[in-house]
């Protein structure tokens, strides 16, 4: 199957998967709000960011690892792998030990990070359940890493569609027969090493040599080991940008607004999952190419993935600005709905989440950590400074806008010039100047958004798709007006065409 082929397949079966986890996320928090208070919702919210900052432990071997299974993987050097795969798992034993006793050593802090109006019964059984589950993906990655580097990503997408359907159907036949939390976390935890069980033996059946315990040269292991720690710096510091936030929120408004705001953004991440999934998918296919092309395909390339990452992320900012409040409130009603500033200071998240994806798909193909290790430090330690300072003032808005000024002074210009210089031999000045025009229109967009607004009340999920329907024709005649002559356009256009004839 061919390098483009393959890149499709992946979007294709990564998207669908996306788009199922989104349609199950909405009717198990349905279930989950109907059945238990947002209390639950608030710990659970927590929970998974203390699970993130433990997840650190890997020092990014998991991007390491693909990366280092390009080249061997292209030259079907079938014994290089098999040490390669036995060496990581050792390391991924190791970082399972290390979460798991480092998560344990947490347990007498939960009191000082959680605040609740009421005590929570079992909430150390509730965190060791969370532990064990994040303890179980290290215990196969070794193996299914490959599936991804070898440009197979769909299979795990496949297999993780079926379980999470099974999975979310036992959730909620068991909560609304017990109304238990702790039932629900133990049916997380079986069908999550249920899943890595049935998906190593798929990469195994694939790849039957890595069964062979084949030495990797020590030479070997100390490149590898100086890649993890040029990632390390970067991961870590990526996690203290994007798994702070509930903990500061918790710590400096209280755990039910950490509930509240996980609405919130079990839309908007599920959005950004989807979109990060497709370009992500593509993250094996450009290491393919990055290997075998030269810079000027590299970068034409990369022109077609910015133009269509420009137009998907205006399109959701104005969708997601101007109709996240009325969907909240006609889902889970009134009561659940935060201050139209925290969804401003959302939407600005969301965007320097999405706007990037094409320069990390680059990133993560090509292995740039070490030259951005250090910004990334920078914006951590700033984004937890300016969000204590901004939270302490304006609360939950403030800790939310913190996180999007850190990511703006520092690495939202460093990365592109740096990718430019470094793989595409020329100047990001039109990169930027791209940017520029995408918010221009982007203004354009947000205050017919608003005009439109005001003349469509939305009182059923009928009238909000009516407004939504209408957002998306006025958006996307502005939008072709300004980029129809652009390179991502016109390569869609092409693309259309050939399968219809």
């Amino acid at each position: 199957m061919s390098r483009t082929q393959n890149a499709i397949k992946n979007i294709a079966y990564n998207i669908g998967y996306q788009l199922l986890m989104l349609l199950l996320g909405f009717i198990n928090r349905s279930i989950f709000l109907y059945f238990l208070s947002v209390e639950y919702l608030g710990v659970q919210a927590i929970f998974k960011d203390i699970l993130t900052l433990l997840s650190m432990a890997d020092l990014g071997l998991v991007t390491a690892m693909t990366y280092s299974l390009y080249q061997p993987l292209a030259d079907n050097n079938t014994q290089y792998i098999s040490g390669l795969i036995h060496f990581y798992k050792k390391v991924c034993n190791l970082i399972a030990l290390v979460i798991l006793l480092g998560g344990l050593c947490l347990l007498p802090f939960l009191q000082y990070i959680i605040h609740l109006d009421r005590e929570m019964p079992h909430l150390a059984l509730y965190y060791i359940l969370y532990l064990l589950n994040t303890v179980a993906s290290y215990l196969v990655v070794y193996k299914t890493v490959i599936l991804g580097a070898d440009q197979k990503g769909y299979i795990t997408a496949k297999y993780g569609s079926i379980f999470n359907i099974l999975q979310n159907i036992c959730l909620a036949l068991f909560l609304w027969w017990t109304h238990h939390f702790l039932i629900y976390l133990i049916i997380q935890v079986a069908f999550t090493y249920l899943y890595n069980s049935v998906v190593s033996s798929i990469a195994t059946k694939h790849y039957p040599y890595i069964k062979e315990k084949q030495p990797l040269p020590k030479e070997e292991a100390r490149g590898i080991f100086k890649n993890i720690r040029s990632v390390f710096l970067y991961k870590i510091s990526n996690v203290l940008i994007s798994a702070t936030d509930n903990t500061l929120i918790s710590i400096l408004v209280g755990t039910v607004t950490v509930g509240l705001y996980s609405n919130y953004m079990l839309v908007v991440s599920k959005i950004i999952s989807l979109l990060t999934t497709a370009f992500t998918s593509l993250t094996a296919s450009l290491g393919n190419l990055i290997v075998t092309e030269g810079q000027e395909k590299r970068h034409q390339i990369f022109q077609i993935l910015q133009t269509i990452c420009t137009i998907l992320s205006m399109l959701m900012v104005v969708m997601l600005l101007f109709l996240l409040q009325d969907f909240i409130g006609l889902w889970l009603g009134d009561k659940y709905l935060l201050e139209d500033s925290v969804l401003a200071a959302i939407v600005i998240n969301f965007y320097f989440s999405v706007i990037l994806l094409p320069v990390w798909a680059y990133r993560e193909a090509t292995g740039l950590y070490h030259q951005i290790k250090y910004v990334m430090v920078v914006t951590a330690l700033f984004n937890l400074g300016i969000s204590i300072l901004l939270g302490h003032f304006f609360g939950l808005s403030g800790i939310l806008l913190g996180t999007s000024i850190a990511k703006l002074v520092t690495y939202f210009w460093y990365e592109p010039i740096l990718l430019f210089n470094e793989f595409f031999g020329r100047s990001s000045v039109h990169y930027f100047t791209s940017i520029g025009k995408s918010l221009l229109v982007l203004g354009v967009l947000i205050l017919l958004g608003f005009q439109l607004s005001q003349r469509v009340l939305v009182d059923s999920f009928m009238t909000l798709v009516v407004k939504g329907l209408l957002l998306f024709a006025v958006s996307s005649i502005v939008i072709l007006s300004f980029y129809y002559r652009s390179a991502g356009v016109q390569y869609l256009k092409e693309r259309i065409q050939n399968k219809v004839k």
